[in-house]
């Protein structure tokens, strides 16, 4: 078996079953994707480096700023329905400062856009946002340590 594949195959069976994409669809998404993940980036680490330019690039503070830039992302994410890019984005948007009324709207533009498939891939983006929404909250709530 070869090196990358032996990664792989034991990237999946080092997931935690517990939180899946089927129980969570922020954290556990993340969760489940991330030894995945790392193997394939161990596997092609210049596309990867690539992509990470790109994504520094494309989030870059400018006229539009990285909240916008996550809500952004978060309706594309939801129309390619794509579970780990709603699982990212849903977290990039908490973490800048998106309201749950700020995501539910823009999931609404999803839902005029895409019909039905926006009726389920919206509510799983909400869903992300609020696990990330929440963890963020705590953040700010937190003494100092």
């Amino acid at each position: 078996m070869s090196l990358v594949v032996a990664d792989y195959v034991r990237a999946m069976s080092e997931s935690d079953a517990a939180h899946t994409h089927e129980t969570s669809h922020g954290v556990g998404v993340q969760q489940a994707l991330k030894h995945p993940a790392v193997a394939l980036r161990r596997a092609i680490p210049g596309v990867y480096e690539g992509f990470n330019h790109l994504h520094s690039e494309a989030f870059a503070e400018g006229v539009l700023s990285r909240k916008d830039k996550e809500l952004i992302a978060l309706a594309i994410a939801v129309a390619q329905q794509c579970d780990g890019c709603i699982a990212s984005h849903a977290r990039g948007a908490a973490k800048f400062g998106a309201t749950p009324q700020e995501v539910a709207e823009t999931l609404g533009v999803n839902i005029l856009m895409m019909g039905g498939p926006g009726t389920v891939y919206g509510p799983r983006a909400f869903a992300a946002f609020a696990e990330f929404y929440e963890i963020e909250q705590a953040k700010q709530t937190s003494p100092p340590s």
